[in-house]
């Protein structure tokens, strides 16, 4: 048992990774409020399962376009500074959704434009924040670090949806965003007690120039865009929260709208409470590829069930799955990647992650529209199955990896073990000093 409990040596030995972890978790929480609030608030004002999935389409260029940029910057800025900057945008944003919603008639076009920014805004400060943590976490920790921030995220996602529930359907949609805009101002305190991550000596400039160096790096590293090519498979195949709403509905269960969302988090803490084992798994390319394909299918039987305590069960079983994938990528990435261009990588490893689930949710929503809602969910997991199956075929690197054995991944322990005794030997050749005189 001792052997499957998280990891919790980055929480002792990363005072930086505890003010993240907390400040993280209370944005999540906050942010999950939104996420069940805004579809649903378009669902009550159109109707229509097109308009709901139409969120996803507004905000991929954004996240696309800021994502790459925000990779860019990542690397040419203090990482923190980018950190709290965007955290405040992000907060402002909530306040505008409260506005909207206080109006006799809320507005429908506010809700499509506040998710495109704030899609902007998540593309511009998510790479930074990926890209911090190998700099305050020691490297062979970077997976405990991983499992740890996926916790973070679960209990937000499912405490979240939760209080969601209760509040939308006793208090109504403006208790929800004015929660959120509570907890970023509580985040943006706790980021600004952040030690300075200023770039590195020798950065450039964000460029075009620059955000092609990166592109050309991840192209070289087949096993990355393997990572890449699967998560956004999954995600476009098989994301199947933007219709929820309804999903509930043809179930007769508006009651468990919370619950659903709720339960592909749920599925993911359980892995990350017993996450123990992950720092024992070196073949980490094929436990992605596997966690993947056990997604497909999960989220197949969820769409085929028409008991909703069944169709919670598979969707939480999808949420483990998609921890098991999610731990493994991060620690490729994190693992791997050289500092220096950590950021423009984490810009695009954002778009793998974010942009799949964006896509994702204008492909359920118009097919549901073609079809059915549930015949849109099972059909969705179909595809994913078999998707990455093929992709397995054509990926010989990605299922080969071995983080003994990975050249990359040996060069990045020797750097970050000649940084540390470097560090060590300037302590030990410091001069003396008085703190009277100091």
């Amino acid at each position: 048992m001792a052997a499957l409990l998280p990891d919790l040596a980055p929480w002792r030995s990363s005072r930086d990774f505890r003010l993240m972890w907390c400040a993280g978790a209370i944005t999540v929480f906050g942010s999950a409020l939104t996420f069940v609030a805004l579809p649903l608030q378009l669902k009550e004002l159109t109707g229509s399962t097109l308009a709901v999935g139409a969120l996803g389409a507004v905000e991929i260029v954004p996240l696309i376009v800021f994502g790459l940029y925000g990779g860019a910057l990542a690397d040419a800025m203090d990482r923190r500074r980018l950190i709290v900057r965007t955290e405040v945008a992000l907060g402002l944003l909530s306040v505008l959704l409260l506005v909207n919603s206080l109006l006799p008639d809320p507005l429908v076009w506010p809700l499509y434009a506040i998710a495109a920014v704030s899609s902007a805004l998540t593309g511009l400060q998510r790479p930074a924040l990926d890209a911090i943590v190998p700099r305050i976490v020691p490297h062979d920790q970077l997976a405990a670090a991983a499992a740890l921030n996926s916790l973070r995220w679960q209990i937000g996602t499912i405490a979240g949806p939760a209080l969601a529930g209760w509040l939308l359907a006793y208090a109504g949609l403006r208790w929800a965003y004015a929660a959120d805009a509570a907890t970023f101002a509580i985040s943006v305190v706790l980021a600004l007690k952040l030690a300075p991550s200023p770039a590195s000596h020798d950065a450039e400039k964000p460029s075009l120039r620059g955000i092609a160096e990166g592109a050309r790096y991840a192209w070289s590293r087949k096993e990355l865009l393997g990572t890449y090519a699967i998560d956004l498979t999954a995600m476009l195949f098989a994301f199947p929260l933007a219709i929820f709403p309804f999903l509930a509905d043809e179930l007769d269960a508006p009651w468990a709208l919370g619950l659903m969302y709720a339960a592909l988090p749920a599925g993911s803490a359980l892995v990350s409470l017993t996450s123990g084992w992950t720092s024992r798994i070196h073949r980490q390319g094929r436990a992605v590829v596997l966690a993947a394909a056990a997604w497909g299918l999960a989220i197949t039987a969820a769409g085929r069930m028409s008991s909703i305590w069944l169709v919670l069960l598979f969707l939480t079983l999808a949420g483990c799955c998609d921890m098991v994938s999610g731990i493994f990528r991060s620690a490729m990435w994190n693992q791997t990647i050289p500092d220096e261009l950590r950021g423009r990588l984490a810009g695009i490893e954002l778009l793998s992650y974010s942009v799949g689930p964006q896509l994702g949710q204008v492909r359920v929503g118009g097919m549901a529209a073609l079809t059915t809602v549930r015949t849109s969910v099972w059909a969705g997991g179909v595809l994913c199955f078999g998707a990455v199956g093929l992709l397995a075929l054509t990926l010989p690197k990605l299922m080969a990896y071995d983080a003994r054995t990975d050249e990359h991944a040996r060069r990045m322990r020797e750097r970050r073990a000649g940084g540390a005794a470097a560090r060590t030997g300037d302590a030990v050749h410091a001069p003396d000093t008085d703190p009277a005189t100091t």
